[in-house]
Formats: structure tokens, C-alpha cells, sequence
């Protein structure tokens, strides 16, 4: 009987201490994920930027580029530099347009 009543005890704090975790997944989730740089990644972020641009038909601010292309801001820059490099894009008044 002694040992019923220590399974029954220990299964309540099992259960708390799983409440207890799931908050901490929430913490974890926020943390901002790593930009990695590399000619692929580059690559990718300028099609994604290309491809915002030329669907505006217009300039657009990094921001406004970062927000149509559902990428950060960093991301944005770094697939501007890659369109930059080859003559693709150029700045005009704070904006960019496509060359």
C-alpha cells in the first residue's frame, strides 16, 4: 500500500514539472536566428529581393523590400549587395530601384 501512495504522489509532480518546461520552449523560440553568409544564401536573398522589386514597379526603402519578400532586414541588404555588385538595382533618394 506504501508503494501506491508514492507512485500516485510522484505522478502529480510529474506533471508540474512538464507545465514548468513549456515556457521555456516560448523563451527559447524567441531567441533571433543567426544571418549565415555565404554565395548561396547571398544568391537566394537577391532573388527575393529582385523579385519584390520588380513586382512594385517602383522604389522601395530596405524595409519596405525586407516586408513585400517576407525576409529580415539583414537579409534584404545582403541580397541588395549581391544586386548592387552586378548592376542590377541602384539607389535613388534613400530608395532602391531596379537598374
Amino acid at each position: 500500500m506504501t508503494e501506491k501512495k508514492a507512485t500516485s504522489a510522484a505522478a502529480p509532480k510529474k506533471a508540474a514539472t512538464a507545465k514548468k518546461a513549456a515556457p521555456a520552449k516560448k523563451a527559447s523560440a524567441a531567441k533571433k536566428v543567426e544571418l549565415v553568409v555565404n554565395a548561396e544564401t547571398a544568391g537566394f536573398k537577391a532573388g527575393d529581393v529582385y523579385n519584390a522589386l520588380a513586382e512594385a514597379g517602383k522604389a522601395l526603402t530596405v524595409k519596405e523590400i525586407a516586408k513585400k519578400a517576407k525576409i529580415s532586414d539583414d537579409e534584404a541588404l545582403l541580397g541588395l549587395g549581391w544586386l548592387l555588385k552586378e548592376g542590377k538595382v541602384k539607389g535613388e533618394d534613400s530608395k532602391v530601384v531596379l537598374a
